[in-house]
Parts: structure tokens; sequence; C-alpha cells
């Protein structure tokens, strides 16, 4: 039987366009367990889904990496 998904959101401060967006949405997404990311500009934020464990401090780091600040 699969694993449930789980959903994390994370406050990001510094998006402002659809490509900022996109740009968030791919670093989350090349970490591990994450099974899908979705970027909102307008709310600063983004949705995570994944399964297992998720690694915050990865999340993190890869957000800061694309040039935005996490809150």
């Amino acid at each position: 039987m699969a694993e449930a998904l789980k959903q994390q959101t994370i406050k990001v401060e510094g998006m402002t366009c659809a490509h900022c967006e996109m740009a968030v949405e791919k670093a989350v997404k090349q970490l591990a367990n994450v099974k899908s990311a979705k970027a909102h500009a307008k709310d600063g934020k983004v949705e995570i889904d994944y399964s297992g464990e998720l690694d915050l401090s990865a999340i993190k780091a890869k957000v800061v990496e694309a040039g935005y600040l996490v809150l």
C-alpha cells in the first residue's frame, strides 16, 4: 500500500512573478521525498507534497540558493 502524501507549507519572501514561482518549485523538487511543489508569489509561500521524512533545513537552503528568503 502506498504511503499517503503529507503537506508542508513554507513562507518565502521575494517572489514577484511566475518565473520566481518556477525557480522556487524547481529548487524544492530536487530534494529527496518531495513529490510536488507549488509556489504562490502573491501569498509568499510554497506548498510541498512529500512522502517519508522532509528535511526542512535542506529545503530552506535550496530556496535561499535560488535567491529567495525563507521566513
